[in-house]
């Protein structure tokens, strides 16, 4: 299996509240986000949404598509999401926000392992564009959250691996 770690950061001209209330509720993630083609709930999770189970079907600038469940482990409200994904890829997403007035930092750092035999195999070679793909997606959500808010978002992204 290949293994990539990015962490993604958005700088946001909102309140830790309006951004919280957009990035809580994945469900509604494909109105804004257009690299999000399909979200279906398969648990509902508890009260908070903790254990809710979710597929999430996603298209990059490249001609695939990637699958995969995410199990919600923690949320903690303004401040965490955390679930761990199963399927096309398997590791752990955690969104982190913190707030200063009318800005939050939002921080994404995904760890996976790809589980798809062609992505697995081109890995060696394929890798920077598999990268630069993850780039483009994380680039397309900083201007769908930027549009849904009418507020500026700033985007870095970093590739730990």
């Amino acid at each position: 299996m290949a293994e990539y770690q990015f962490t993604t950061t958005w700088r946001v001209e909102a309140s830790v509240q309006e951004v919280w209330d957009v990035l809580s509720h994945p469900d509604h993630w494909p109105e804004w986000w257009a690299s999000l083609e399909r979200i279906v709930e398969i648990e509902k999770g508890d009260i908070q949404g903790i254990g809710a189970l979710h597929r999430y079907t996603w298209k990059g600038a490249l001609p695939y598509r990637l699958t995969f469940d995410i199990h919600v482990l923690n949320i903690t409200p303004f401040y965490l999401l955390e679930g761990e994904a199963s399927g096309e890829v398997e590791g752990r997403g955690v969104w982190s926000f913190s707030g200063n007035g009318m800005e939050t930092i939002v921080r994404y750092d995904w760890n996976i392992r790809t589980n798809t035999r062609w992505m697995n195999y081109l890995a060696p070679l394929a890798a920077p564009v598999f990268r630069w793909n993850h780039l483009t997606v994380m680039r397309d959500g900083a201007k769908g959250l930027a549009r849904k808010l009418g507020k500026n978002v700033e985007m870095y992204c970093v590739d730990n691996g």
